[in-house]
């Protein structure tokens, strides 16, 4: 069973940059893709899923901004939608979808983003505390769950190109990598660095800015996180950076399980 994780940073523009030849390619089983940025009345009207793959949208009430999309050809049913946390109870900015594909359960994320204000920086960190309070019940359930997408965090020197310049900007500042490693604690198994150990990267995402994507300078902060009973299955972790530089500024993180 193949899971995919993907920040499309904009599906109708990676539609047009040649998303679907690279469907094909990843082959997914679950496809969890984040930021769609879209309605499913936007998308173009002659684009359609692979024959016998289904979808549930989570997007934004904001037009053009964040949103979540879950696709399976295994069988998809909808458990949830957001974390319940007081700073968005209805989930409006379409940042979190739980859904029950086949044997898995899949928390597909898009964690905010603090860069913008320190406003949205408290915002963020405010989330990322209620995050991990609601998901302590999915991890220490009996069935597999994997929580997956871009959470926005470079967790440890590893995760990014260049630490030193960055210790003060957010997704690196010290204390979200405190709460990373604290979340980590209570029991999820990073699939990525599990499968890759101890060395750089492999990043999955890569500024725009200056010579970043051409001379792999990036960040990981896409992941793929399984409780006990997921992380049993668990049998490959890659990265294919081929295509997030031809359809978004992210590239897809793809696990394979022995479900």
């Amino acid at each position: 069973m193949r899971v995919v994780t993907w920040n499309l940073n904009g599906i109708r523009a990676a539609i047009r940059k040649g998303l679907d030849d690279w469907l094909e390619i990843i082959d997914a089983d679950v496809l969890l893709l984040q930021e769609v940025r879209a309605l499913p009345e936007q998308l173009p009207s002659d684009w359609s899923l692979p024959e016998g793959h289904n979808v549930i949208w989570h997007p934004a009430a904001r037009k053009g901004y964040s949103g979540v999309a879950s696709i399976s050809r295994i069988g998809i049913n909808e458990v949830s939608r957001g974390i319940g946390t007081s700073l968005d109870p209805d989930d409006s900015e379409g940042r979190v979808l739980t859904t029950k594909c086949g044997p898995l359960t899949c928390i597909n994320i898009y964690l905010p983003n603090g860069g913008a204000s320190p406003e949205r920086q408290a915002y963020k960190d405010h989330w990322l505390e209620d995050l991990l309070a609601w998901s302590h019940d999915f991890l220490n359930s009996s069935d597999p769950v994997v929580l997956v997408g871009d959470l926005n965090i470079a967790h440890t020197e590893n995760d990014i190109w260049n630490p030193t310049g960055n210790r003060m900007t957010s997704g690196f500042l010290d204390h979200e990598r405190e709460w990373f490693s604290r979340f980590l604690g209570s029991g999820w198994h990073d699939l990525h660095r599990i499968h890759f150990g101890d060395r750089k990267g492999p990043y999955t995402w890569w500024s725009n800015r200056g010579k970043a994507r051409a001379l792999d300078r990036g960040w990981r902060i896409d992941y793929v996180l399984a409780n006990d009973a997921a992380f049993a299955a668990f049998k490959s972790a890659s990265v294919n950076r081929e295509a997030g530089l031809a359809a978004s500024d992210h590239a897809p993180l793809i696990i394979d399980f022995s479900f």
